[in-house]
């Protein structure tokens, strides 16, 4: 069921013709009873926001309009990110600009909406996007790039309208993952002309773009991107592999629920060196889910064994 802070947000968005808000909030009911095992009326609380609406009303509808899009609703917070200080600062004042952006206007001023993040594979890239859209109750919306990118000519830059079209008219975070599949750098030798076409358009609509929606890329490959692509961007997020104490407070926020008393040991976070942030959430898992089985403690000799195994796949692939 709703909790009261729910239906006081339900009435206050209708009151106030907010119907992103009113189909966000919804939705993040439907989500919350789908956990508690009541499917059917999960099911019931979504199609009510997916029904299509009359050409008269101005509300966007939610759900399959854009098959180009992934609709979910995140329920996360800004705690379970562990990152560096200066990162963390930098997605509150993302959050903080969002939340008074209404008052910022008045002042001719912009928040923060469009966002570039980059680093290797596993730092929290799409993690981050899922928790400012959770922190602000808004929907993450994933843009599928194998049905965005096309080969024939022109068509990828018309979906590519289309997905902004979206942005413009439904509220919430869009995340173009693997960004660099569009936003390849120009003068690459090997670059054919129908990407470039496609990155002009990408710019362009970007840079055009005032909507009350958050726009966040995320790539890996931070050196193949086109340099003009930076300045369009209000703020760059660098992402790296975990610091010692990154990695520590990894194994707590992971293992100290299920275990009061583990504590990390120095040899264990060294041990851990090199991996990233989703590796070691994945061991951590991977403990867990034995210890459940055979119904012992975590120990930190199998928390090492497990990190070794993780390591060697990497060395296998270097051989």
């Amino acid at each position: 069921m709703a909790t009261a802070s729910q239906l006081k947000d339900l009435i206050k968005a209708h009151m106030n013709n907010d119907n992103m808000k009113f189909k966000t909030i919804v939705l993040k009911i439907a989500a919350y009873e789908a956990r508690q095992n009541h499917p059917k009326l999960a099911r019931e609380l979504s199609k009510l926001v997916e029904k299509p609406v009359q050409p008269q009303s101005n509300v966007v509808s939610i759900g399959k309009k854009n098959s180009m899009l992934d609709l979910s609703v995140p329920n996360l917070k800004l705690n379970n990110l562990i990152v560096s200080d200066s990162i963390k600062q930098k997605i509150i004042r993302i959050l903080q600009e969002y939340q008074n952006k209404n008052k910022l206007r008045q002042y001719g001023l912009q928040n923060r909406k469009k966002i570039l993040i980059e680093g290797p594979s596993g730092t929290g890239k799409t993690f981050t996007a899922s928790i400012i859209a959770s922190e602000l109750r808004i929907p993450l919306y994933t843009v599928q790039m194998d049905k965005l990118v096309t080969k024939y000519m022109g068509e990828t830059s018309v979906k590519l309208r289309k997905v902004f079209d979206s942005i413009q008219e439904s509220t919430g975070v869009y995340l173009f993952d693997e960004f660099d599949a569009i936003g390849t750098d120009r003068n690459i030798d090997n670059e054919v002309g129908e990407m470039r076409r496609v990155l002009n358009s990408f710019l362009q609509f970007i840079e055009e773009y005032d909507g009350n929606s958050i726009i966040i890329c995320a790539t890996n490959n931070k050196d193949l991107l086109d340099h003009a692509l930076f300045r369009r961007f209000d703020d760059v997020l660098h992402y790296d592999f975990p610091t010692k104490k990154e990695i520590k407070n990894l194994f707590l926020a992971r293992l100290g629920t299920y275990q009061t008393n583990f504590v990390p040991s120095s040899r264990l976070v060294n041990t851990a060196i090199s991996l990233s942030q989703a590796e070691i959430v994945r061991i951590c898992n991977d403990a867990m889910k034995n210890s459940i089985m055979i119904h012992k403690q975590i120990t930190e000799q199998q928390l090492i064994g497990l990190i070794n195994e993780r390591q060697s796949i990497y060395s296998n692939k270097e051989a």
